[in-house]
């Protein structure tokens, strides 16, 4: 997984771009380092990486504003990004991942740490890029494409990340059955133990936001109070 893979590094503190660069390096990873968002944004445009890692508090255009920049251009909003906060706070880790982060890292953080959360956001790539059993699942107005990893709704195209398609699917392909956070997490995330609970409602309601008529009164994701989520059964 990690031969050939390239990563951008972006902290404006040499030493945590040396201690990633030496740990990366040492699985087989490729990586470069810059110092601040504008030079991030222009080595992403003149080269290719396969995955992100990027500080939050950056000089020029700081983490946040580079990661919803990425995200609202077609060539990079499925590049993975990892995003690293000196703030141990909910509030700034839940608004790195509704920016369209990928996964987040606390500083102080452990090299190994910070390679596993690399490797299983490449292995979740990987694996959502594989074929499915199914083709075609379609819900009302709703149709998803499993093997095309498309979505549509009344014909026109919805941008998914990655995950937002694996956690689709897997609600989609089990209409009526209601999942925990817990049980969401360990089907979506898997082996990735540093994930908390309250990605997954992140998670929904990105993808609400983007496949509902009204997010505030959802027909396909639904909400099963004091227990979890399930897709909807009734169209």
């Amino acid at each position: 997984m990690s031969s050939g893979k390239r990563i951008l590094v972006v902290d404006d503190e040499v030493d945590i771009q040396t201690l990633l660069r030496y740990n990366l390096e040492r699985e087989g990873f490729s990586v470069e380092t810059v110092e601040d968002g504008i030079s991030a944004l222009k080595r992403l445009r003149d080269e290719r990486f396969d995955l992100l890692i990027l500080d939050l508090m950056l000089p020029e255009m700081d983490g946040l504003e580079l990661c919803r920049t990425l995200r609202h251009d077609e060539g990079f909003s499925r590049l993975p990004i990892i995003m690293l906060t000196a703030k141990d706070d909910e509030v700034d880790r839940v608004l790195g991942l509704e920016m369209g982060a990928d996964d987040y890292v606390t500083k102080p953080f452990s090299p190994r740490e910070v390679v596993a959360r690399v490797k299983a956001v490449l292995r979740r790539i990987s694996e959502a890029q594989q074929p499915s059993r199914k083709t075609i699942l379609k819900f009302g107005d709703l149709s998803i494409d499993t093997e095309r990893f498309t979505v549509t709704k009344k014909g026109k195209e919805i941008e998914l990340s990655a995950r937002e398609f694996k956690l689709l699917i897997y609600l989609a392909e089990r209409p009526g059955r209601v999942f925990s956070r817990t049980s969401l997490l360990d089907a979506v995330w898997g082996d990735e133990v540093f994930v908390e609970p309250r990605t997954v409602d992140v998670y929904i309601r990105r993808l609400r936001e983007k496949i509902e008529d009204d997010p505030s009164k959802p027909r396909y994701i639904l909400t099963k109070r004091g227990i979890g989520y399930y897709f909807s059964e009734k169209y």
